[in-house]
């Protein structure tokens, strides 16, 4: 009888652990999480809220479930293959094909790279009064230091924490206001396009699903050499994955809807149309009170230091990716694309004369590009040659496609509405 309880509790220890086992699998989705809760973010979704209260809402709702299907897509490649996005492409593509993709990549990686400096010198100008140009090269310093010393698991450890602090610090403040619910679900899933929104609405777009972070979560995923494993334990990792990414970038849509939320309850309600993030936070101190400013600058510094981690690391990924390499900060390849975009950004951002303006047109030009990156990714899952077995359905295929041409007909709308 004593035997019999031992062997239950030692089956009991198992299935817990066992249910236990899916936290191992949570990380590679977060560290991609904080690409789409960055600066850039914070400036189209508060333009989007104080200009248009809660119409836009539902662009959040459609480019997160563009994301979930992309990201998901592209963690099969790093998960099956071994590679990430750009090593694939330039094993199993034209150079006339991948370089120009590639290259593109690192040039929205630059792009999203000034607007992560450029949220942190925001940040650091509100809470410690830094002109933005030493803000940037502050942030620029700290974070070359942090992905120069620190190991993958570190950094995903420090960008878990700070996106926790981002989500309930957007979490204290709706507290602080009163939100209509109703119709913020209503506009969650009813698209709608005001008179002069469509800038906007690339900018959300863009700022959401971001073409270095389909490199950057193909990079993170296939470090852990799933691929080298079993066929039972691939499977395993596929299922698990899809939970990662489901309740990261759920977690995306939360405070990204709740910015917008926000900006619409407070700004929007009182005619204030917010350009700047620095007037956010000194209109936030009056509406709100002190504490509510405080902590929105200090959110806004998580978001900047943490997302700009990401930006240099997905560079990095795509630069070395160009030579058929994996990321290895230790390797010239990939810290050459680390610097190149940090560098380049900071640069940059010298001859910004409207930071906020800056922010809202470094998402849309992530958003043009996206498209290239995205026929790119489907290609490549859709090959047999490349996937094997776990090549795309035909469903998943057409639904892929579909949206990659959702991507590109919004960016000829924009060309005519500009």
């Amino acid at each position: 009888m004593q035997n019999l309880f031992k062997d239950l509790k030692r089956k009991d220890h198992k299935r817990y652990l066992g249910g236990l086992d899916i936290f191992r699998y949570i990380g590679p989705g977060l560290l991609v999480t904080v690409g789409f809760i960055d600066p850039g973010n914070w400036a189209s979704n508060f333009a989007a809220g104080s200009e248009f209260g809660y119409t836009l809402l539902w662009v959040v709702s459609l480019s997160t479930v563009m994301l979930i299907i992309l990201q998901h897509n592209v963690a099969h490649l790093g998960i099956v293959t071994g590679l990430c996005l750009a090593e694939a492409a330039t094993k199993y593509t034209p150079k006339w094909v991948s370089r120009p993709i590639l290259g593109t990549a690192v040039m929205a990686s630059i792009s999203t790279s000034l607007a992560e400096i450029l949220g942190g010198a925001i940040a650091l100008e509100m809470l410690l009064d830094i002109p933005i140009v030493w803000g940037s090269i502050l942030t620029t310093a700290f974070v070359l230091i942090m992905l120069f010393t620190n190991s993958y698991k570190r950094i995903e450890k420090a960008i878990i924490a700070f996106v926790s602090v981002i989500g309930l610090s957007f979490i204290y403040e709706l507290f602080l206001v009163d939100i209509d619910w109703p119709m913020a679900a209503k506009c969650w899933v009813t698209p709608a396009i005001p008179k002069g929104s469509m800038l906007i609405i690339m900018s959300v777009l863009g700022a959401v699903v971001m073409p270095h972070n389909l490199f950057l979560h193909s990079e993170v995923i296939q470090s852990h050499e799933y691929n080298k494993q079993d066929d039972s334990s691939i499977r395993k990792v596929l299922k698990y994955e899809m939970f990662d990414t489901l309740f990261s970038m759920m977690v995306g849509w939360a405070i990204n809807s709740a910015m917008i939320l926000l900006a619409a309850a407070t700004f929007y309600q009182n005619h204030i149309q917010v350009d700047e993030l620095q007037q956010a936070k000194s209109l936030l101190d009056p509406l709100l009170g002190t504490h509510a400013g405080v902590v929105f600058a200090l959110a806004l510094l998580m978001a900047g230091i943490s997302s700009t981690i990401t930006s240099g690391m997905a560079a990095g990924t795509i630069f070395s990716g160009i030579f058929g390499e994996s990321y290895n900060i230790k390797d010239s390849h990939s810290w050459v694309g680390v610097v190149i975009s940090l560098c380049v950004a900071l640069l940059l951002i010298f001859f910004v004369s409207n930071p906020f303006r800056g922010l809202i047109i470094s998402q849309m030009v992530l958003s043009v590009q996206l498209p290239f990156t995205v026929f790119l990714q489907v290609a490549l899952t859709s090959s047999r040659k490349v996937m094997g077995k776990y090549v795309n359905s035909q469903f998943t295929t057409w639904v892929l496609y579909i949206i990659a041409i959702v991507v590109s007909v919004l960016n000829i709308m924009l060309l005519f509405s500009a």
